[in-house]
Order: structure tokens, then sequence, then C-alpha cells
């Protein structure tokens, strides 16, 4: 069973890709603010009910953190890359 791997700014969720091979969705905080879901490169992430309530707690756990000023100085923002432009 893979489990969520935490590193700051980051979280992490397992997923499935259309071919049924296992990828994970990445969840970090960008540096204004914001959170950005990164999924596998040219895939379509396919997520069973669990996986899911996963990227939930995931996307909660990501919120949280970043809402608190006393937990928000750990995680380390990474530059946000929207449309090809950085922000």
């Amino acid at each position: 069973m893979w489990r969520t791997r935490r590193k700051p700014g980051q979280w992490a969720t397992v997923c499935r890709d259309s071919g049924g091979r296992r990828r994970q969705i990445l969840v970090v905080s960008t540096s204004d603010g914001r959170l950005a879901l990164i999924f596998p490169p040219g895939e379509v992430a396919v997520l069973k009910p669990l996986q899911a309530g996963r990227l939930r707690a995931v996307l909660r756990d990501a919120v949280f953190a970043l809402a608190d000023p006393e937990t928000r100085q750990p995680h380390a923002p990474v530059e946000a890359c929207w449309d090809g432009e950085p922000r």
C-alpha cells in the first residue's frame, strides 16, 4: 500500500494512470499563497473513491498548513508557472 509522503511545502497522494500504473499527484504551495496540483506528465489521473478521499485530505492539510502563520514558514513555496510565465 502506498502512503502519502510529506516534504516541506509538498504533499502527495497516489493514483493510477489510464494504463493502470501507479502514479502520484503532487500538491505544492506557490509563492503567491495558492496551491498547484501536479499530475503525471501527459496522463490522466484515475482515482478510486478511497484515493479521492486521500486527495481531499492532502488538500485540506495543505490549506490548513498554509493558512496558519506558525506552520506557513516551514513550507517553502515553489515558483508558480502558469501559461509558461513565472509569477
